[in-house]
């Protein structure tokens, strides 16, 4: 025997699941999400002053991969020089035909 789809306790879990409208809504009254605040941003600018224009262990490291000439790894050349012949000819105008 098929059983029915509609029991009671599936119509309300269907009822439970749909959001809730507000019988007062106008398009003027802002939402609380719709806030900007700028206080990230001086957040992030204030990093970006107390972050050195220079970082030496990061030159350190570039110094020292450069001086390395198993670096990068021939898989890696090779992978990337595939992705380079594979890539398409910028400078020809495709649009033309």
């Amino acid at each position: 025997m098929i059983q029915s789809t509609s029991h009671s306790s599936a119509a309300a879990q269907a009822q439970a699941l749909q959001p809730k409208v507000s019988a007062k809504t106008d398009a003027s009254t802002p939402v609380e999400t719709d806030r900007f605040s700028s206080t990230g941003i001086d957040q992030l600018r204030a990093a970006l002053k107390a972050t050195p224009e220079v970082r030496p262990e990061v030159v350190a490291r570039g110094q020292k991969l450069a001086a390395d000439p198993s670096y990068p790894s021939l898989p890696v050349i090779r992978h990337i020089s595939a992705k380079i012949v594979n890539s398409p000819d910028l400078s020809v105008d495709s649009s033309e035909g």
